[in-house]
């Protein structure tokens, strides 16, 4: 059974960070591309960051604010957020992608708010 499931969220206050971290099951995770979106209610879901392996066992890439890692020897990805804004309070989802094939998790709520 796939299974992918998020964590380390919550409450925090703004200029704060938070690390979220997707563990995955049932899944050759090497061949995988992680991505990290996120959504509001009321609005479309939008990608946040995505890493595909590469030729180590564990990749980086940092883009502003956020920043996505992989470690395939524990098959989890993660993804920091850094000087938090209230526009990034939201559901934060971990999505596992190839070819025709991709799942996601539950979801993970990060709430920015003084």
């Amino acid at each position: 059974q796939v299974q992918l499931v998020e964590s380390g969220g919550g409450f925090v206050r703004p200029g704060g960070s938070v690390r979220l971290s997707c563990t995955t099951s049932g899944i050759f995770f090497d061949s995988y591309i992680m991505k990290w979106y996120r959504q509001v209610p009321g609005e479309q879901r939008e990608l946040v960051a995505s890493l595909s392996s590469g030729p180590r066992n564990f990749a980086e890439s940092v883009k502003g604010r956020f920043t996505i890692s992989r470690d395939n020897f524990k098959r989890a990805a993660y993804l920091q957020i850094t000087d938090l804004k209230s526009e990034d309070t939201a559901v934060y989802y971990c999505n596992a992608v190839f070819n025709r094939a991709s799942y996601w998790g539950q979801g993970t709520q990060v709430t920015v708010s003084s």
